[in-house]
């Protein structure tokens, strides 16, 4: 899968922007949807995915939270479709940024 990201118009200086700072992209290249952007520059991104169990022949709905930087010129917010890039830790627990935003989705 290639991905052709289109970077944001804004700019920024924050030094963990794979645009605008020192940041290299490597690995896998995910999307999801942000469920909580509380933290400062960080966000949590849940991914949605089937998982086959052979014993039962059939598929289980299973879903992990990712913690990704969030760049301020990419901002952001909660129920916004994301596209998510692996880099190398930025601390602890986030390993990933975000590259785009795709899109918004519907609240119910």
């Amino acid at each position: 899968m290639s991905y052709t990201i289109k970077p944001p118009e804004k700019t920024c200086d924050d030094e963990y922007c794979p645009f605008h700072g020192s940041l290299k992209i490597r690995g896998r290249i995910l999307e999801g949807v942000v469920v909580s952007a509380k933290m400062q520059k960080t966000v949590i991104v849940r991914r949605d995915y089937v998982q086959y169990v052979p014993k039962f022949k059939r598929y289980e709905r299973r879903h992990s939270r990712i913690p990704a930087h969030n760049p301020p010129c990419i901002n952001a917010a909660e129920n916004d479709i994301v596209r998510i890039a692996e880099c190398r830790p930025i601390s602890k627990t986030v390993s990933f940024v975000i590259v785009e935003k795709i899109g918004r989705k519907e609240v119910t």
